[in-house]
């Protein structure tokens, strides 16, 4: 369930998404490293691996991001 009644907000998809999105959004390139913006979103909010690539996938289904050979593509 994407939108749980968990009283800490900040660990849902929508806000960690949010993070990537912002992160992905202040880089001037097209592409970025995918341990890089993991690093990155550990500066604002330390989550596990499996909970990034969890964000990562709801974003590509939603056609936020794009893959290409282990670097996130931004598609706005």
């Amino acid at each position: 369930m994407i939108i749980g009644k968990d009283i800490h907000p900040e660990r849902e998809l929508y806000y960690l998404g949010a993070l990537v999105l912002d992160i992905l959004k202040k880089t001037s390139g097209n592409e970025l490293d995918f341990f890089m913006v993991y690093q990155e979103v550990n500066e604002y909010k330390k989550i596990s691996i499996k909970l990034f690539t969890l964000t990562l996938d709801w974003l590509f289904l939603l056609g936020a991001i794009n893959s290409n050979k282990g670097y996130i593509e931004k598609c706005f």
